[in-house]
């Protein structure tokens, strides 16, 4: 691995890895049941529920299916040139990196760091594929990894599969309904920032004129670039991406969690341009890669390490093997018992962890460090607060706070993934005192 590719910073703020337990036993004994959560359960693919009363979305609606009949169109009646066909597969490739090495990994993971050129690259890619501006897009994609299977998931695909993959994006969206995900990092961003103030113009710019006029004025093929540079590529690029929301949550295995319904497969892989192995990436958010093994099929992860030997990706997030491990023995432990969690190691109770009041966390919380409680135990999130998942204001609103509700699920929104629960483990700090 190069020297530029660091341990996940998921862990306590980059540190590395050392055992910590996953108190999953305990911590979700108390998780409500698959009616109440919205959990699809073990083996259990997702169950239907009722659509939202929605406005239809006419501008994106048509755009989505009308293009697919204009595609067929050109396709019987415009002969396709080599040079064009070689032309329309790199743009397939360059516009879908947009999506996933970009708008995905880049800005709504922040798995990985980039120079301002590939930055620069990915936001005109991402136009180009016409899914939205980044930031729009990102909002979303936070939302539905926070709120994961339940109403307030965008694309929630227990609604349907065909919800998920496409219905969601054909009505207007009900900003009351969509769960809250802090973008504040997002519209800090520059690059992002003008990507979205000018993204009309962009995408006619990326995904139409730069297209069609190349094919045109370079090899005089002006209906092929118009029917297969164009429309063509961007069905391709959209329904790969809509593959993710949908077949990625219901086709596959499940070896990292069945606490979600986000599944492994390399089918959906091929189709998504590596974004097929789910079931790691929802258990593992931030880690810049899909496919984890040499030979899985994942060119967006290829793509981010390429670009790291050019020094236009850097600082590379990544799960150490320890806790995938951790992760796929504990699927397996909880084969053959539901309620025993099989790794038992790490910082533990003891008489020489200090005692907190929570008159003394709220204190110290106000002085600026991040305590939280925690099942009377007292946590310093400060160093995680940068790259939480869902965004520093998330935690920094609950600062001094008794946050065990919130962090076992009980509430309703979200539950926790057992990696979670493991590097909440090592920010352990204190017990709280018996009042």
């Amino acid at each position: 691995m190069p020297p530029f590719v660091r341990e996940a910073a998921v862990v306590a703020g980059g540190a590395s890895a050392e055992p910590f337990a996953l108190e999953a036993d305990r911590m979700l004994s108390s998780v409500p049941s698959n009616d109440q959560r919205y959990l699809p359960g073990k083996g259990m693919r997702p169950r239907t529920e009722p659509l939202p009363a929605a406005q239809f979305d006419w501008i994106v609606g048509s755009v989505l299916l009308i293009t697919p009949f204009i595609a067929i169109w050109g396709i019987i009646n415009v002969p396709l040139q080599t040079p064009t066909l070689i032309y329309t597969v790199l743009l397939y490739f360059a516009s879908g990196l947009g999506i996933t090495a970009g708008y995905h990994r880049l800005w709504s993971h922040k798995a990985y760091d980039a120079a301002w050129p590939l930055e620069l690259f990915l936001a005109l890619s991402g136009a180009a594929a016409m899914e939205g501006s980044g930031r729009w897009w990102c909002r979303n994609h936070r939302a539905h990894h926070k709120f994961t299977d339940t109403p307030k998931d965008p694309y929630n695909v227990r609604r349907s599969l065909l919800w998920a993959h496409i219905g969601w994006m054909l009505v207007k969206q009900n900003k009351n309904e969509v769960g809250y995900a802090d973008i504040t990092d997002l519209d800090e961003n520059k690059i992002l920032q003008w990507q979205h103030r000018n993204y009309p113009l962009l995408v006619l710019l990326c995904g139409v004129a730069v297209p069609w006029l190349t094919a045109g004025l370079l090899w005089g093929d002006w209906w092929g670039g118009y029917f297969y540079c164009v429309i063509l590529r961007l069905v391709f690029i959209h329904h790969s991406t809509f593959f993710v929301n949908s077949l990625a949550h219901y086709l596959g295995n499940q070896p990292y969690s069945d606490m979600h319904t986000a599944f492994d497969s390399f089918i959906t892989a091929v189709l998504s341009l590596g974004e097929g192995y789910h079931n790691y990436h929802h258990e593992f958010p931030q880690d810049y890669r899909n496919g984890i093994k040499w030979y899985h099929y994942d060119p967006t992860k290829w793509f981010i390490v390429a670009c790291s030997y050019v020094g236009l990706a850097y600082n590379l997030k990544f799960i150490p093997k320890n806790e995938i491990d951790k992760a796929k023995l504990q699927m397996s432990q909880n084969a053959l018992d539901e309620h025993k969690a099989l790794l038992e190691f790490g910082k533990t109770l003891s008489k020489d962890l200090p005692v907190f009041t929570r008159q003394q966390v709220r204190t110290e919380a106000a002085s600026g460090r991040s305590l939280v409680i925690v099942s009377n135990r007292v946590y310093d999130a400060s160093k995680f607060v940068d790259v939480h998942p869902g965004g520093r204001q998330t935690l920094l609103k609950h600062v001094g706070e008794d946050v065990t509700p919130l962090f076992r699920g009980d509430t309703g929104e979200h539950i926790h993934s057992k990696f979670a629960i493991a590097t909440l483990k090592r920010m352990l700090v204190g017990q709280v005192a018996q009042e």
